[in-house]
């Protein structure tokens, strides 16, 4: 039998999640919002991914604060008008799919906030081209060539932990089941990681336990403030020599499991232009394996994970408990329904799906009742 369609639960304060198969979609910036709020655009990008057949669902990187967004047209959740329009439009995308578990990303860009959309190269926007100026944990800028950020002081600091937690509050008065807390990829609470960015002498800098003392206060405000399931987005390694890396990480993950962290979901890179990533197909999975190994903790593996059975070699073999894929499900939408009919699992799928199956194929799809949110 498939374990990648083999049911697996999510710990978490109020008893847990059960997820009906082991694949999960990735979060995945848009762009698309407008003032924070989600559009169109999203209710038909959820309503598509919510019908994939995957477990668990989870919404793009949303900033917990408008400073904290990529890019102008970053998804948030800081206030009442950007709670409404994300409320009103995952309730109607969930009214047309099947039921499944939804978790949502929730971020802050630190120096990398204030930049375009990647398609128009990504760099730091101006104030006169809709920008702002972005604050880290250091005034060291991403590139060279850009503006530094500025340092967080006691009241940045104070005033960032606080919006995750109200975002959080959010998060769940809305039925969402399992928040993720991006500390990945280069943004704020990777750069107090990684010695690349965080060159401060005060408490939040220097040593590890200092570099990680922020992100860890974080965490625990979350946790506290939130009893679905919840855990975090971590980059293994900096892919730079003398950065972060994978034993860090390890450190890093056993502190948060003290702390009642329930899933981390690895990922790499982000925080330098000098990184030397080694990409190849699973090329983040030994990441992922050596963070299950050191925390016993559910553990998700993600990047150029592409095949079905690719993906079931990485469950079988434990270095995950569970699958992520991003662009491989905005290519095909229906990448768990192709997963189920080569590896013998079952998904759900609304019915005026159902005529479009292969002959080969119907025994991969179950009933379902629709709307039931």
């Amino acid at each position: 039998m498939s374990l990648l369609f083999a049911p697996f639960t999510l710990p978490s304060p109020r008893g847990g999640l059960s997820l009906p198969n082991r694949i999960i979609v990735a979060p995945m910036c848009q762009y698309a919002a407008s003032e924070g709020q989600a559009t169109d655009w999203h209710l038909m990008h959820w309503g598509n991914l919510l019908n994939s057949g995957a477990g668990m669902f989870t919404i793009e990187a949303t900033a917990i604060l408008p400073e904290g967004r990529i890019t102008p047209g970053c998804l948030g959740l800081w206030d009442a008008a950007t709670e409404a329009a994300l409320a009103d439009t995952l309730h109607r995308a969930r009214k047309l799919a099947p039921p499944m578990a939804v978790c949502i990303q929730l971020a802050h860009a630190g120096r990398k906030a204030s930049s375009d959309v990647p398609w128009r190269g990504g760099q730091l926007l101006s104030a006169d081209a809709g920008g702002w100026l972005p604050y880290g944990p250091s005034a060291v800028p991403q590139l060279p060539a850009e503006a530094a950020p500025a340092e967080m002081d006691a009241a940045q600091l104070a005033r960032v932990r606080e919006a995750f937690v109200t975002a959080a509050r959010r998060a769940d008065a809305m039925g969402i089941e399992a928040i993720e807390i991006h500390n990945a990829h280069g943004y704020l609470l990777h750069e107090f990681l990684s010695p690349i960015a965080n060159q401060r002498s005060d408490a939040y800098g220097g040593s590890l336990d200092n570099r990680m003392r922020y992100p860890l206060e974080v965490f625990a405000a979350v946790r506290a403030a939130f009893k679905g399931a919840l855990g975090i987005r971590i980059s293994g390694s900096d892919w730079v020599e003398g950065a972060w890396d994978i034993d860090q990480c390890s450190v890093f993950g056993q502190r948060l499991k003290e702390l009642g962290c329930d899933f981390i979901h690895m990922s790499s890179g982000g925080v330098s232009p000098q990184q030397k990533i080694p990409l190849a197909p699973g090329y983040q999975v030994p990441l992922a394996r050596t963070m299950r190994q050191a925390t016993d903790l559910p553990t998700i593996a993600v990047g150029l994970i592409t095949e079905p059975a690719q993906a079931e070699a990485i469950v079988q073999a434990g270095d995950a408990d569970l699958v992520a894929l991003a662009r491989g499900f905005l290519y095909n939408p229906r990448w768990a329904w192709q997963a189920a009919v080569e590896l013998g699992g079952q998904v759900q799928a609304n019915p005026a799906y159902w005529r479009c199956l292969p002959r080969q194929g119907q025994q991969a799809f179950g009933t379902v009742t629709i709307g039931g949110r």
